[in-house]
């Protein structure tokens, strides 16, 4: 699609003196730069919000991990976007792998939640399954959390009782048991972690993540 007015607009905040061209989500400036431009539609504004603070925390953790968010939000016609840089990625390959593994155990994984809970401040979304998430003191409660959403959503459909039953059992009495004892800081965490979601920047032959749903968790959650 052509620039709309409104993320155009945003694009001349970054660099007033230029002019832009292209079509979304790929956005080129006069003087040579390229935006990644991310606009949805009004339903999706919770969705936006939630990957756009995901990518700041990233980015927070662990610089050009993940592209860079510029500006986020929601257009006066409702329409939420977020501009970030562009980054042209190919398919994972086993050295950018263990480069990735590395910079998340030393950097992602060693940056610690604000609050000093588990969980995130605003809902974020694996696809089109929504993490309602919130402020937690320990993980097993975090976690107990975020399985109960998902059951929740999974009752609403009206499929699965079988499951949930079982499932009821596991977030009631495993969970309890397997991570109540744990010990663990919250760091943060991309939250949807795959190959899908994982490459490698062509510039620079770094690895980078994308599409996160972030939350502050135990590392080995990732």
């Amino acid at each position: 699609m052509a620039i709309p007015q409104p993320i155009l607009s945003k694009l001349q905040e970054l660099e007033p003196d230029a002019s832009f061209e292209g079509n979304l989500p790929r956005a080129r400036s006069s003087s040579g730069s390229i935006y990644f431009a991310k606009v949805g539609i009004p339903r999706e504004e919770e969705q936006y919000a939630g990957e756009a603070e995901s990518l700041k925390a990233i980015g927070s953790a662990a610089p050009s991990l993940a592209p860079r968010v510029f500006c986020s939000g929601v257009t006066e016609s409702g329409t939420p976007y977020f501009i970030s840089e562009y980054k042209d990625i190919s398919s994972l390959t086993s050295r950018a792998a263990s480069v990735l593994a590395k910079r998340m155990a030393t950097e992602l994984h060693a940056k610690s939640s604000p609050t000093g809970k588990f969980g995130f401040a605003i809902p974020t979304y694996c696809g089109v399954t929504k993490l309602s998430n919130g402020w937690f003191d320990r993980w097993d409660e975090c976690y107990t959390s975020m399985i109960g959403d998902l059951l929740d959503q999974l009752r609403r459909k009206g499929h699965f009782e079988h499951l949930c039953r079982k499932a009821e059992r596991v977030k009631n009495e495993v969970i309890p048991k397997l991570l109540g004892p744990i010990d663990t800081q919250p760091v943060i965490l991309h939250g949807d972690l795959w190959s899908g979601n994982a490459g490698v920047d062509t510039a620079t032959g770094q690895p980078v993540i994308f599409d996160p749903a972030s939350y502050y968790g135990h590392n080995e959650a990732e």
